[in-house]
């Protein structure tokens, strides 16, 4: 099965993406737009992605006081201080093309530790997102 079966199965869903010049209240308004997500992507002005934010990056930057330091305090300042969402990004986005097979897909998925990816073009561009639970449920019907 290929991730162009599965995106057409899930079409409906809406994608969080914000660019990377919107403020971090801009990021906290669509991630509460889709409750169901822990990820939000970050694209440039080209709509190409260039990066995520996950939920926990949002509140560890929001409430830094309630978590415990595990990296270097320079890291740790440059989150609390970001402002937009191209300073609090994660670069080097683990993504698919709609002619991964699934399966290579979930192992990607798995050996990078993420639940959630984004499709992309040949540009770069988002046309979907896929989660592990989405994979999961599609690869058990098969």
């Amino acid at each position: 099965m290929k991730i162009r079966e599965i995106l057409q199965l899930i079409n409906t869903r809406a994608i969080p993406i914000v660019r990377e010049d919107d403020h971090i209240d801009d990021v906290v308004e669509k991630i509460s737009e889709h409750p169901c997500t822990r990820l939000i992507y970050v694209v440039d002005e080209q709509g190409v992605l260039k990066g995520t934010i996950s939920l926990g990056m949002l509140l560890r930057h929001i409430f830094p006081h309630t978590y415990e330091p595990r990296v270097h305090a320079h890291s740790v300042i440059a989150m609390i201080t970001s402002e937009t969402a191209g300073h609090l990004m994660k670069k080097g986005v683990v993504t698919a093309d709609v002619e991964d097979d699934v399966k290579e897909v979930m192992k990607r998925m798995v050996r990078a530790e993420v639940k959630e990816i984004a499709v992309v073009d040949e540009g770069k561009k988002i046309i979907g997102n896929v989660t592990v639970i989405d994979l999961l449920k599609f690869c058990r019907k098969r």
